[in-house]
């Protein structure tokens, strides 16, 4: 689920970034250029270094490839 626009399926990217203190989850269809923020995915962080333990955790709960 996308803040931007809803449900999205298929094979997506899921990028992390970082600004200051936060960590924003975002997916993109596979060659697109558009990234969608994901419905919830914005979390606040201590360190950017702990971004890539978001990011793994994102991975883990979204990667769904059965459905």
């Amino acid at each position: 689920m996308t803040d931007e626009v809803g449900v999205v399926t298929g094979d997506l990217t899921l990028e992390t970034v970082v600004q200051k203190d936060k960590a924003t989850l975002k997916v993109q269809y596979k060659d697109a250029d558009e990234w969608y923020v994901v419905t919830g995915g914005v979390v606040t962080i201590e360190d950017p270094d702990n971004a890539n333990a978001v990011h793994t955790l994102a991975v883990n709960l979204l990667n769904r490839p059965e459905g």
